[in-house]
């Protein structure tokens, strides 16, 4: 019989991740601000996933509201008409300052550390959606500042609350695997185009649309509906292709588990349909883990665009869309969907009789729940930008490194840099658009 990761087989975080996400949030309370008051909150984005950032978050007061499409936010701006509203965020933050608490961050990819930037210097906790960043200094730029401001900060790895998630990740490192050297992740994304050119029709922006403030930081190019909505996932200067959206989700449980850190290199194994300004149709990459501590060394392999692992893996059938497995020395551990709240133990007579570890870690309140609780000086969020969302972010980016520039890369983390490869740099560090900063 499999052997479901569910409430009976619950189990917490790392140790180390533990004890940072649920003991420190004493020095995260906003000054004058009580554990009980409502927060006044800020949403930057309120179509698509802000339109669910926002359904998590409206208990608190939504005292503003931004979105530079008034049509993707018409919905919002109706529901709380008391709320004020802008089209630009740095006009949100100059003027109310003073009255926000924290912000909410569901722009494209390529926006979010300009956003979190600016409100952590202004003291304001943060969520922001996933990946953390587009690029890798600004996913640590971002880590930095919710240290520096000491604000509370949660990136929307949402699968990261169920408890099934966190029972997994107490399961990895009871040792039931034994070593684990192998992890393969995969994705049914992109589900938006990818492996295209830039369209050269020049179609009229849409009267309820400022371009120019959603371009951003962004190279500036004329409007065109294959940007706008949800397609920018796959185009180079806005999103960060399938491995950005979903890796950061499907192995999310193995990565806190098996306390990945950072790889020492990541190559290209196959890519299809390779184009100038937008991620291939297909990839798989295979990155190299050094050890840590007891744990030995590493090899994981994403697979998007249709590719999959091995079904041997796990003893044949038909494999989820997205998911992960684990392979151990002792046995396998397979996550079904998004994140892994949903794992088998495998070949399942070996593990019928299995003694579930104890938790170690509470269980989360929820995950939009867990922040609001962070930002009241209760416990910090789990998938807060320091310990988790800065680093897995990383790892994923690092990924996209390897695909824009066809090289082997060996990653070099003290010094921020793909060894012998400078055609990556303007990748890890990303060159804004003039008249536009983020320090």
């Amino acid at each position: 019989m499999t052997l479901r990761i569910t409430r009976r087989h619950m189990l917490g975080a790392t140790a180390a991740v533990g004890a940072t996400c649920w003991l420190s949030a004493r020095n995260l309370l906003s000054a004058g601000q009580s554990a009980n008051e409502k927060l006044n909150i800020a949403v930057v984005g309120c179509g698509g996933r802000g339109a669910a950032n926002l359904q998590g978050v409206e208990g608190e007061n939504i005292v503003a509201l931004c979105d530079v499409d008034e049509a993707r936010a018409a919905d919002a701006w109706k529901r709380f008409p008391n709320a004020r509203k802008f089209h630009d965020y740095r006009k949100l933050l100059d003027e109310m300052h003073k009255e926000i608490d924290a912000v909410v961050v569901s722009s494209p990819d390529h926006m979010h550390a300009p956003i979190g930037l600016m409100a952590m210097r202004l003291g304001k906790h943060v969520y922001c959606e996933k990946p953390l960043t587009w690029s890798i200094e600004e996913a640590r730029k971002m880590a930095d500042a919710a240290r520096q401001y000491k604000v509370a900060t949660q990136m929307g790895t949402q699968g990261m609350a169920e408890a099934g998630s966190r029972a997994g990740i107490e399961l990895i490192q009871s040792g039931a695997l034994g070593q684990v050297r192998e992890l393969h992740g995969w994705s049914d994304r992109p589900i938006w185009p990818q492996g295209i050119e830039r369209p050269t029709d020049k179609p009229p922006v849409p009267n309820a649309l400022d371009w120019d403030l959603w371009l951003g930081v962004a190279p500036e190019r004329p409007y065109h509906p294959a940007y706008v909505p949800f397609k920018w996932r796959g185009w180079y200067d806005f999103g960060t292709g399938a491995v950005g959206d979903m890796g950061i989700h499907n192995v999310a449980m193995a990565y806190v588990g098996l306390k990945l850190g950072l790889p020492t290199s990541v190559e290209l194994v196959e890519i299809a349909g390779r184009a100038n300004e937008t991620f291939p149709k297909s990839t798989i990459l295979r990155y190299e883990f050094p050890a840590r501590g007891e744990l030995a060394p590493l090899t994981f392999y994403w697979y998007d665009g249709g590719n999959r692992p091995s079904r041997s893996l796990i003893g044949g059938g038909e494999l989820a869309k997205n998911g992960a497995i684990l392979v151990g020395e002792k046995g396998t551990l397979y996550s079904v969907e998004w994140t892994g709240a949903h794992c088998q133990l495998l070949p399942e007579e070996k593990f019928r009789d299995l003694k579930r570890p104890a938790e170690s870690v509470p269980r989360s309140p929820g995950h939009h729940a867990e922040w609001i609780e962070a930002c009241k000086g209760r416990r910090s969020a789990f998938c807060n930008f320091p310990d988790f969302a800065s680093s897995i972010t990383e790892v994923m980016l690092l990924g996209n490194l390897a695909v824009r520039t066809g090289k082997k890369i060996v990653w070099d983390a003290a010094a921020m840099r793909a060894k012998d490869c400078p055609e990556a740099d303007p990748f890890i560090r990303r060159q804004y658009r003039a008249g536009w900063t983020v320090g």
